[in-house]
């Protein structure tokens, strides 16, 4: 086996396994006016209304940095489905809530996941493996970046 050939490459396989899947859910998502960014915004938000978590809280159940975040909540914002506020207990906390429309928003998105699920030819258990198996290796990998920076500093 030649381990530079781009069939052997894991990188490679997770890369285009994402941008496919990505792809599944652009036109679904579209008859919604959300991109796949905002979607992932949206279920956090679901899945912790009525709490109205920080942008921090946000972008640490996403992986993602304030810098990439806050755009896509200012576009939530001027879709109606969100409102950003400054925290009563520390101005330099902004807290993002779910707008009524962005609650009515969560009835329309239900069979997304059913219909990704579908798409990828997968069965729920073998799904539910994949999910698994996904997570191990984004916390192993996180785990090794952990490391590396300590021995760095």
């Amino acid at each position: 086996m030649n381990e530079l050939e781009l069939r052997h490459q894991v990188c490679f396989a997770l890369y285009a396994a994402s941008r496919a899947v990505t792809d599944v859910y652009r036109p679904i998502l579209d008859e919604l006016g959300l991109t796949y960014p905002q979607y992932l915004v949206m279920l956090v938000l679901w899945e912790q209304d009525p709490a109205a978590p920080t942008v921090k809280d946000l972008g640490a159940a996403l992986e993602l940095d304030s810098g990439t975040l806050s755009p896509l909540l200012k576009r939530l914002a001027t879709a109606g489905l969100v409102t950003r506020s400054r925290s009563a207990r520390d101005e330099r906390v902004v807290e993002v809530a779910l707008t009524a429309a962005g609650r009515a928003l969560r009835d329309r998105v239900g069979e997304v996941p059913r219909q990704v699920a579908a798409a990828t030819g997968l069965t729920e258990d073998e799904l539910v493996t994949l999910r698994h198996t996904l997570t191990r290796i984004t916390a192993a990998v996180h785990e090794q970046q952990s490391v590396h920076r300590q021995k760095e500093n």
